[in-house]
């Protein structure tokens, strides 16, 4: 699903047959809609189709290169990559190559912080490589990138401008590292002409739940290139709150008057889900971005209408599935991703207890589409990122035991199946008095599973003795242990590495889309596929568990 375009660009890939180190880059580049990659053995003689030339091992230029210095003389762009060669680089570059040292892990930074290809990323990164610097001959070169070496920065990563066009080199070769692929995509727009975008999106919240919009407008706020500018709700107490929050807001009590703000690019939507299709048509009609709180809708009719808006505005739509940076989740993705446990076929997760739903409107069905609206649009969003094939069928059971007063269901049991034979589960209970664990996932070389920690902190009271302030479970790391077959046929464990917490990610990723163009870590589709879920789930539980098959 593509509604918001960026300029084309159109990259040629030069590289050695047997060069495959480059796979996880090009799978990258190839994930942006509007990058055009055309891979070659040899350079062609006619460029002008390109906008920027890769050359893989581009010492092996330095004689013959007369094609590629005329296209950089004319405007366009060449990025060299150096594999751990001493040869000497094309003159072109400004730079030389020096020895190739040692394998280990390199900390590479920035040359300054402040450039435009360093925005919302961290001014330093570890990668593992060979260390390998350059020399910098050209006064006009300029290092984007050095590794901190005996107390030294050494070039790493150099760009320079020749007549009309840009070429950079680089050493470095962690082609896998995901925020390495986006330092050399950004490079590939600065070479085109296209990465110098200082443009500031300002950002409107539609919906000021105090628990959830002082996160967006903080978010915002954390992410160069968007600002936070206005909000919108009913409720006066909670524009109050708001100003409150942030004193320089705008504020407003209709959705109109907020659509009709020209200083607000990007709507996030914080209303009931029974809300979220209207407005966001409403938003998307007036020309602004959308994101969406989860889940995106209620059903598919009303995902169509939204998607079709977006595409005839020319406008983003995307959901607001921030748990995709929850580091339980992401710990599992990255042990997938190493194949820690072969082939998943088998996921289920868990989320609930045994307490009184909520009295706000969380808790009706008509506004909230049910029990496993809430927390399922997250875990579900987990399961299709995790398992990516088609689903195929779902099933779905309910029961309503227990808490009369409020119209969700009680427990809800969602399974589906895909087209790859993989299964996967999904209970949210309000009458669980014994939590399961929150993952289970079974591979063809192992398993994980994740159990709820429950955490509580203490305050000494000098009258009470102490006061205790619980953190709820689903805010707090499950504790992940990986189960593998030893050759000897014994089963041996091991605590997987959770990655470091980070904050206002999501929002960070809302600007990388809008700004540079960088893929979103949960696509629009997923969402989309996710309220399919959902609404087969529903179809299913009102009909005692039938099956629904999906079209996709």
């Amino acid at each position: 699903m593509n509604m918001f375009t960026h300029p084309s660009l159109s990259i040629l890939a030069v590289i050695d047959e047997d060069n495959s180190s480059l796979s996880p880059f090009f799978f990258y580049l190839q994930s942006i809609s509007h990058v055009q990659l055309t891979v070659k053995r040899q350079i062609p003689a006619d460029l002008s189709p390109y906008d920027v030339i890769l050359t893989a091992n581009t010492t092996d230029l330095c004689e013959g290169c007369d094609n590629l210095n005329r296209f950089v003389f004319a405007g366009g762009g060449w990025l060299g990559l150096v594999h751990l060669s001493d040869k000497r680089l094309p003159e072109i570059f400004g730079a030389q190559t020096q020895p190739v040292g040692p394998l280990g892990e390199l900390r590479v930074l920035f040359d300054d912080s402040n450039h435009a290809i360093a925005k919302r990323l961290p001014e330093g990164i570890y990668l593992k490589g060979l260390y390998h610097c350059f020399e910098k001959i050209a006064g006009d070169a300029e290092i984007i990138l050095y590794a901190d070496w005996h107390y030294n920065h050494s070039p790493v990563f150099i760009s320079r401008s020749v007549d009309d066009g840009k070429v950079a080199c680089t050493t470095l070769q962690a082609y896998d590292d995901p925020v390495f692929q986006q330092i050399l995509y950004r490079l590939l727009r600065h070479l085109a002409g296209q990465g110098d975008d200082n443009q500031t999106l300002g950002v409107g919240l539609l919906g000021y739940a105090p628990s959830v919009g002082k996160v967006h407008g903080l978010g915002a706020d954390a992410a160069p290139g968007l600002t936070l500018r206005a909000t919108c709700d009913l409720n006066p107490e909670c524009l109050e709150q708001a100003l409150r929050d942030f004193p320089e807001l705008r504020t407003y009590e209709s959705a109109e008057d907020l659509a009709n703000d020209s200083s607000v690019d990007v709507v996030i939507i914080s209303t009931a889900p029974n809300s979220h299709a209207r407005l966001a048509v409403q938003m998307m009609t007036a020309g602004k971005h959308v994101v969406c709180e989860k889940p995106l809708a209620i059903n598919l009719d009303e995902t169509a209408a939204m998607v079709a808006m977006a595409e005839k505005q020319g406008v983003h739509l995307s959901c607001h599935q921030n748990r995709r940076w929850d580091v339980d989740y992401l710990a599992i993705k990255h042990a997938l991703q190493d194949g820690l446990i072969g082939d998943l076929f088998y996921l289920e997760t868990f989320v609930g207890g045994f307490q009184h739903p909520c009295g706000y409107w969380h808790s009706h069905d008509e506004i909230s589409g049910g029990l496993a609206y809430d927390w399922g649009a997250h875990y579900l969003d987990w399961i299709v990122s995790l398992v990516p094939d088609r689903v195929k069928t779902v099933i779905s059971t309910s029961q309503k035991r227990v808490w009369h007063d409020v119209t969700n269901a009680d427990q809800e049991r969602i399974q589906i199946r895909f087209a790859g034979g993989q299964e996967a589960e999904f209970i949210h209970s309000d009458i669980a008095a014994v939590r399961k664990p929150k993952w289970y996932l079974l591979g063809t070389q192992g398993a994980i599973i994740g159990h709820w920690k429950d955490v509580a902190e203490y305050e000494i009271d000098p009258d009470l003795y102490f006061e205790q302030h619980t953190i709820p479970a689903t805010e707090i790391p499950a504790d992940l242990t990986l189960y593998r077959r030893h050759h000897s046929g014994q089963i041996v464990t091991q605590n997987l590495a959770i990655p470091k917490r980070q904050h206002y990610l999501f929002h960070q990723n809302i600007a990388d889309h809008l700004l540079t163009g960088e893929p979103l870590v949960a696509p629009l589709e997923h969402s989309v596929r996710v309220v399919a879920i959902l609404e087969a789930a529903a179809k299913s539980a009102a009909s005692g568990g039938t099956l629904e098959v999906l079209d996709g």
